[in-house]
């Protein structure tokens, strides 16, 4: 279960994506739903390098699991996504994965780090929040004060090299007379998953339970509720445990990289 933030939501929302990151750097870790309002949040997949280009690969044929936002070459640590940040210790928790086996999560990946790591920053759906939430639809993880709900699918991604693996989703129950207007905006913010890839039956995309997900924690599906799911960032930890590479680092579910990057940047009209 989540540690509820000390963090009021109006304070969360008022902290510079700068701010945010120092407090994870210092070791906050909570999810991170209505930090930093405004700013785009981001997952993270760190891979070796002798695996980066099948992974590439596998990000453009599956684009709306793996929306790609940035790539940090080879013991890189920081770009203009996280502006004096450093990756390996300004997200609020890490998975570590070999081969393919989560292995431990830690605070900060510091003395794991290797000069051949590659880092990829993917869009997360976080980032359209702000905008159902400014037209009026509940967002239901944000209002119970914890993680939203991820869940392995039956769908399987496009595979890539030695990449390939179950789909990731995350729910959000949306009032059904809101579910149009849900996809509508949504669909706007194509780098960050976009629309969503099911609406309404789970075991249609093989979620047997949506009181027990895989990843984050379960939410109240309210009475005229529609059961909306939306592709996934975490669909590469999902991918590593099928596809065994010798290292993975991510982030924890939930627990996302804040970046200086805005949200409307990735609307389009």
């Amino acid at each position: 279960m989540t540690v509820p933030s000390p963090i009021s939501h109006e304070e969360r929302a008022a902290l510079s994506p700068a701010q945010a990151r120092a407090l994870f750097r210092d070791g906050l870790q909570v999810p991170t739903p209505g930090f930093s309002a405004g700013y785009a949040q981001a997952n993270l997949i760190t891979l070796p390098k002798e695996d980066a280009f099948d992974f590439l690969i596998f990000a453009q044929r599956n684009p709306k699991s793996c929306p790609l936002l940035g790539i940090l070459e080879p013991g890189e640590i920081s770009s203009e996504l996280l502006l004096g940040g450093d990756i390996r210790t300004d997200i609020p928790g890490y998975r570590v994965f070999r081969n393919g086996e989560l292995t431990e999560e830690r605070a900060d990946v510091t003395g794991l780090w290797r000069e051949d790591l590659v880092s990829f920053i993917i869009g997360c759906s976080f980032t359209f929040e702000s905008a159902l939430l400014d037209n009026g639809i509940p967002v239901a993880h944000i209002e119970q004060g914890c993680n939203v709900p991820m869940y392995r699918t039956s769908i399987e991604t496009s595979p890539a090299g030695k990449f390939h693996g179950p789909m990731v989703v995350s729910m959000r129950p949306v009032p059904a007379n809101q579910v149009a207007d849900a996809v509508r905006i949504t669909s706007r913010f194509p780098s960050v998953h976009g629309a969503p890839v099911h609406v309404g039956d789970p075991g249609v995309i093989g979620v047997p339970d949506l009181a027990h997900p895989d990843f984050g924690d379960a939410v109240e599906v309210a009475p005229g509720t529609v059961p909306v799911f939306w592709a996934c960032g975490v669909t590469p930890q999902s991918v590593v445990m099928s596809s065994k590479p010798e290292l993975a680092i991510t982030h924890s579910p939930g627990h996302m990289l804040v970046t200086d990057a805005r949200d409307l940047q990735y609307q389009v009209p």
